[in-house]
């Protein structure tokens, strides 16, 4: 079953990502690398390399590989970066990020996802992430600064303590929007200023938070866009 598991994984490689035009080979041999079908839910590991998200648990997803792939890429990593992550979920992206950055930390809001990534992460080798429980809206401080954040949930905004984590030069890259309009940004700190840039509509699970969506609230109305 691995080999069939390889061979699908080789080909979501191709046909997903790289015909998409994501073509960076630290990128591919990332995902190459990193074996997603051990990220998702033992009854619908046959389903893994499909072109679609994925229910994990929870109300939460893992993300379409493209996806995946291209908010990897727009945080324009090196690899010794110090990178953090709101929204672990399944750690498949946490996974991503640690073959492509020197130091990954990662946050979520439910303890079993969190568990479970942990120890899917641990069981693959990927030393350089830890797992964190908690508001993923309020960063973590006692590792900043972050060359790179990325949220892997919808937000209403950008939110102010991620921003002010950024090193100088670092990169916010998140979803801004409401469950009917949602915008794939990458917010750039130059200095004291933010500078936004919008790439692609994308549909995520809301962001939970301070700094977030309440509990109460998925509602419709506008959104920052830029």
């Amino acid at each position: 079953m691995e080999g069939i598991f390889e061979q699908q994984r080789m080909m979501m490689v191709t046909e997903q990502i790289e015909r998409r035009g994501l073509n960076n080979p630290r990128l591919l041999e990332a995902f190459r690398r990193v074996p997603r079908h051990c990220f998702v839910p033992l009854d619908l590991q046959k389903l893994a390399y499909n072109d679609g998200p994925l229910s994990i648990g929870d109300g939460q997803t893992i993300s379409q590989p493209y996806i995946v792939a291209l908010m990897t890429s727009l945080a324009v990593l090196q690899g010794d970066e110090n990178v953090l992550e709101i929204g672990t979920g399944s750690g498949y992206q946490a996974a991503i990020l640690a073959c492509m950055a020197k130091t990954v930390h990662t946050i979520e809001r439910f303890a079993s996802l969190a568990n479970r990534a942990r120890q899917a992460l641990a069981q693959r080798g990927f030393n350089n992430v830890q797992v964190h429980e908690g508001d993923g809206t309020l960063g973590w401080v006692e590792a900043a600064p972050f060359r790179a954040v990325l949220i892997t949930a919808a937000a209403p905004y950008p939110p102010q303590p991620l921003l002010d984590q950024l090193n100088d030069g670092g990169r916010l890259v998140l979803p801004v929007g409401d469950r009917y309009a949602q915008d794939l940004q990458v917010w750039t700190r130059q200095g004291k200023e933010y500078i936004p840039e919008s790439i692609i509509p994308v549909s995520f699970v809301p962001l939970r938070g301070k700094y977030g969506w309440n509990e109460e609230h998925w509602p419709d109305h506008s959104f920052f866009s830029f």
